[in-house]
């Protein structure tokens, strides 16, 4: 267990790499009109590249199967109730609340079931980023559309976002092998939400191939590679800290919305965008 450990600059790196590459995909699907086609094309896509990495990583060890077992639950609940949260919330109101609840669930966790110890630098910096992140998803209340709906299908989905991240942290230690633990549970993950589309919507599955083919090719990538690195950074620092510092994919999704989809950007967006932003910073200086 890695206790009271500051996050190594490599770590940084790799985090905000994977952050950045959250953001990509994101974007990608954020103007699709079918949300289950693009989720599926992202989830799918998965498949050829974690293969591919499994002929050049070692195997995990047999003792992490719980945890990939878990991890397969838990992935596939967090995208139910996100698929749910889209069909009756907007995409800037369940994505910040979703994504700013988490923090501040894993850090909780942390500290009082496992025992990890962290500074008052660490969870000033873990605060900061749960409250930019949340009150972004205050935007939609502001101008005056309120969902409570939505709201509480984003709070569940930010539940499942803390402890797939805890179960997969965990499970990529024991398993001693980050990239392939996550190989093996995106493989099944796939596997999963591929038989739960043919069941309950089998025509996107046959779409996937022809209009879906973008976003399985490259948000498929952009997805794999950035959660492959959360997962490695998990095994390296502390998972509350890489957690907090994932979540800062909004500020690069916020700088896309702004700049290449003209979206409108308000004072309330740049306070919480610089209050995420120092939280960041606030996470390299933890010692």
């Amino acid at each position: 267990m890695i206790k009271g450990a500051s996050m190594p600059t490599i770590v940084i790196a790799t985090t905000l790499l994977a952050a950045l590459l959250h953001a990509t995909w994101n974007a990608m699907a954020k103007g699709a009109a079918d949300k289950t086609l693009s989720m599926a094309g992202v989830i799918i896509g998965h498949l050829p590249y974690a293969i591919l990495a499994l002929l050049f990583v070692p195997l995990p060890d047999w003792a992490c199967w719980p945890y990939l077992l878990g991890s397969l639950i838990l992935h596939f609940g967090y995208q139910l109730f996100l698929l749910s949260a889209y069909r009756v919330g907007d995409l800037t109101q369940v994505y910040p609340v979703a994504r700013g609840l988490a923090p501040m669930l894993v850090a909780l966790v942390s500290v009082s079931v496992l025992n990890v110890v962290l500074g008052w630098v660490e969870v000033a910096a873990i605060g900061l980023i749960a409250a930019g992140l949340l009150s972004l998803g205050l935007v939609r209340g502001q101008s005056g559309a309120r969902n409570p709906k939505a709201a509480i299908l984003a709070a569940v989905t930010g539940c499942f976002i803390a402890a797939y991240s805890l179960v997969d942290g965990l499970g990529a230690r024991v398993a001693g092998s980050a990239v392939g633990f996550y190989s093996l549970a995106a493989i099944g993950n796939a596997i999963v939400f591929a038989i739960f589309l043919h069941l309950r919507n089998p025509g996107v599955l046959g779409r996937l191939r022809h209009e879906g083919r973008f976003v399985f090719i490259f948000g498929g990538a952009a997805s794999y590679i950035a959660y492959a690195l959360v997962v490695w950074g998990f095994t390296q620092a502390p998972i509350a800290l890489v957690t907090a510092l994932r979540e800062t994919s909004i500020v690069f999704a916020l700088f896309f919305g702004v700049v290449f989809m003209k979206e409108r950007l308000d004072l309330l967006k740049v306070c919480a965008t610089f209050t995420t932003i120092v939280g960041a910073v606030l996470l390299r200086f933890a010692r």
